[in-house]
């Protein structure tokens, strides 16, 4: 009598498995957000430690940020640092792009999840700082190896379609760096929350105003007087406007329906010279 093998899977099934795996632990994380503003690109993560960085530096103009496993998203990024340094030193600097970049982390990723039995819980999103803003790119590159060339902004783990929803209805071209961080704080905290300080906070910039190198990473003092500034830029804007004076009232005379003037006080002066 034969025994019915149950081990199979349907490859179409192993590949939902690997990617509802990859999801759950993505999901699990905070989420990154990566945006234009006026002078470059903006990173902002919530992050408490001060020695596992979501958001890092590649190259001159590109920058890197990650959600998911750290020990995972670490050897991307230094299989992207090496490849960056190999490529810039053998034949031009301005060889190294955000692109080449992607399309390297798509066939590592894609590879991993197509071979291997375990797929890599990671999302990240490779930047390159332009000389100017129709110059940036930003690419978000998946687990399963799929690229995304996103335009102005991304969004990755955790609530990542929740907080990009918040912060499409709060982002514009031309963003100054303080509107900037304050629109990416509203997207990333939830309704009625409360932000992080700026203790547990990992925030960088791109700036194409910067010679050489272009990523900057922003904490202590200057990190804290950019958050005042969102703060009172923030405070300026939820102040009501004061209401136009109507033409009479520009003109001294009495609006419609406007009580009368009261008197003021002593004796009336009647003309009789009484």
């Amino acid at each position: 009598m034969s025994i019915p093998f149950g081990g199979y899977a349907s490859p179409e099934q192993i590949m939902r498995d690997r990617a509802e795996y990859a999801r759950k632990g993505i999901a699990r994380g905070r989420s990154v957000v990566v945006m234009q503003y006026a002078d470059g690109i903006l990173f902002v993560a919530p992050n408490p430690s001060k020695a596992l960085h979501k958001i890092s530096e590649i190259y001159d103009r590109i920058g890197f940020a990650a959600v998911g496993r750290y020990n995972e998203f670490e050897s991307l990024r230094l299989a992207g640092i090496r490849y960056a340094d190999i490529n810039g030193y053998t034949f031009n600097r301005n060889d190294v792009t955000g692109r080449g970049l992607a399309n390297l982390y798509a066939q590592h990723l894609g590879m991993i999840f197509t071979e291997s039995i375990k797929s890599f819980e990671v999302e990240i999103v490779v930047a390159e700082v332009g000389d100017g803003p129709e110059d940036d790119q930003i690419y978000r590159i998946t687990f399963d190896g799929s690229v995304f060339d996103e335009q102005g902004m991304a969004v990755i783990g955790g609530q990542a379609e929740a907080v990009g929803g918040r912060l499409k209805e709060r982002y514009s071209e031309g963003l100054p760096l303080p509107q900037a961080l304050d629109a990416a704080l509203a997207a990333l905290t939830e309704p009625g929350g409360e932000r992080p300080p700026a203790t547990q906070l990992e925030v960088a910039v791109l700036d194409r105003g910067r010679e050489h190198r272009k990523f900057l990473r922003l904490a202590g003092p200057r990190l804290e007087k950019l958050l005042e500034a969102s703060r009172e830029g923030q405070e300026a804007a939820a102040q009501p406007a004061a209401e136009p004076a109507t033409s009479e009232e520009a003109q001294g005379g009495q609006a419609p329906g406007a009580t009368p003037p009261i008197a003021p006080e002593g004796e009336i002066d009647t003309g009789s010279g009484e």
